[in-house]
């Protein structure tokens, strides 16, 4: 019996053509029906594949914005460093490890008392007894003293500002003007100063510095500030001020910059910048920067830190290149492509590969382990032996490197070669292993110099004083001032990189500073040279 299979019915064999042409038509239309429903069933099954990707796709997204609004920002994750769990049973954990995901231990947090310096000044407020009290109720003999009991509290001593009086006296001969004599007035100079013609002195310009720059402290807040000590100073002067102040100070930022370039080891960043009067609605703050945290433990003169900023209208290659002009060595960046125009080696940074499967985790789930948890062991691998080095030499780093961290970056390697045909590629731990495979020449970078950091982490916490200061006065009016806040911000940040109150250092740096002449060497006023004025 012929069927055909539009819903599986019979045909009636009696209705049949006895044509043998038109049984043939019949049974090819037939065929083509039954092509058209697989093609149907096809489209169908792959626009239900495609539903499927967007929705995970989708959730991916959601759960990661749900991390980033609500979440903790920090990437740590439990046992980080750590290397006792082998990365090949990170996906079969131990009883003991499914026993503790199943019981939460409470503690409770026990506060800390606020530490008060030893140096802070003291006074003793005495609380005694009467003379009466310190007779023996019970036998009338005087009592001794046998201790005390001392309890500490801070108290604030409020700011204050003052008038500094410049007087200076007139001297002319009396005999001369009694014959009418041309007599020449004698009078002391005016003491050099960073503004001449204006009311601001080394302390007050400091302040306000300091208060906008490493606080956070918008010029319009100063100025309410100031009211309160009764000193009318407008937001207009005190930015006029800025300015004026940047603009004398730009030999010193360009003798930081010299000394820059000829560093061994740098790394960069950017981040945006809303400028009022620019044609484009973003402009950037570039920051660069030599040296670590901590000096090199093997240096008998330790490299200089410094950190620059630099104002520029865009994001392209260029601003970079025109920066570092005719530096060569190793500049640790993110993975931003533009710093490929600069003629300096880029080293990659572990830390955004990192963070790219932890966003993969994220969308995981809680209490699941896979893939992403893989990869993040690989790299916690790579963190335990700069943990392990970071008081050894450079040269013990780098054998270190070679040895150990080679093996583990071989491994991880293979392992991201394999993921390549396992993993969707627009899912987000597709696009971590895509990222991390793009970024593998630079991640490597590290391990030819113990100099290097394993990540841009440097970077970021130096362009984090500019971000945080940003949420404050969110923008800057001219290119003129976000030129100055450049200039401004890199002498504050470069004071904070070599262990100095930047308050303390711009106070003694424009104290000084009206002293040098033009040709003068001015390298005795770089933050790790200055005498700090007491």
């Amino acid at each position: 019996m012929l069927r055909y299979n539009s819903r599986m019915k019979k045909l009636d064999t009696n209705t049949l053509p006895d044509d043998v042409e038109a049984l043939k038509a019949m049974v090819l239309e037939l065929q083509n029906q039954r092509l058209e429903q697989q093609a149907e069933t096809a489209r169908l099954q792959q626009e239900g594949e495609r539903w499927k990707r967007d929705f995970y796709q989708l959730l991916e997204k959601w759960q990661l914005e749900l991390k980033k609004r609500f979440a903790a920002s920090s990437e740590g994750l439990p046992g980080q460093g750590d290397l006792f769990n082998e990365i090949e049973d990170i996906l079969n954990p131990d009883a003991d490890e499914v026993a503790a995901e199943q019981h939460i231990a409470y503690t409770r947090k026990v506060g800390r008392r606020a530490r008060l310096d030893a140096s802070l000044p003291r006074k003793d407020v005495i609380h005694d007894i009467s003379d009466e009290e310190k007779t023996c109720e019970c036998c009338g003999t005087d009592m001794h003293r046998m201790g005390e009991d001392v309890s500490e509290k801070l108290d604030f001593i409020p700011a204050k500002v003052q008038v500094i009086r410049h007087v200076r006296p007139k001297y002319s001969c009396r005999t001369c003007e009694q014959h009418g004599t041309e007599t020449k007035i004698k009078q002391a100079p005016m003491p050099p100063s960073m503004l001449p013609k204006s009311i601001a002195t080394p302390s007050l310009l400091a302040q306000i510095i300091t208060a906008k720059f490493q606080y956070g402290l918008p010029l319009y807040r100063q100025e309410t500030m100031f009211k309160q000590f009764g000193a009318d100073i407008s937001r207009q002067t005190m930015s006029r001020w800025l300015v004026a102040v940047s603009q004398k100070l730009e030999p010193l930022y360009q003798c930081l910059h010299d000394i820059l370039v000829q560093q061994p080891v740098l790394w960069a960043d950017e981040t945006t910048l809303k400028v009022i009067q620019s044609e484009k609605s973003k402009s950037y703050m570039w920051v660069y920067g030599c040296g670590g945290d901590k000096p090199p433990p093997d240096s008998t003169s330790p490299l200089p830190n410094i950190e620059l900023y630099d104002y520029q209208d865009g994001r392209a290659g260029v601003h970079p290149k025109d920066f570092l002009q005719g530096y060569r060595g190793p500049l640790q960046v993110d993975g931003y492509q533009d710093y490929e125009q600069t003629e300096a080696k880029l080293a990659g940074c572990w830390a955004h590969a990192r963070r790219k499967f932890v966003d993969a985790k994220t969308v995981q789930g809680k209490k699941k382990t896979g893939r992403p948890d893989v990869a993040i062991k690989y790299i916690q691998k790579l963190y335990r032996v700069e943990r392990l080095m970071a008081s050894k030499s450079a040269d013990e780093r780098l054998q270190a490197r070679q040895t150990e961290s080679t093996k583990v970056m071989n491994s991880f390697k293979e392992w991201l070669d394999a993921q390549l045909t396992q993993v969707p590629p627009i899912s987000v731990l597709g696009k971590a292993v895509q990222y991390t495979l793009n970024q593998w020449s630079k991640l490597q970078v590290y391990l030819t110099d113990g100099r290097i950091n394993i990540d841009n982490n440097r970077a970021e916490r130096a362009i984090k004083p500019f971000v945080i200061g940003r949420k404050a006065w969110l923008f800057a009016n001219t290119h003129g001032g976000a030129d100055a806040s450049a200039v401004l911000y890199s002498l504050v940040e470069t004071a904070k990189a070599n262990d100095l109150q930047p308050i303390d250092y711009l106070m003694s740096l424009f104290e000084q500073w009206p002293l040098i002449k033009d040709g003068d060497d001015i390298d005795h006023l770089l933050p790790w040279n200055i005498k700090i004025s007491v």
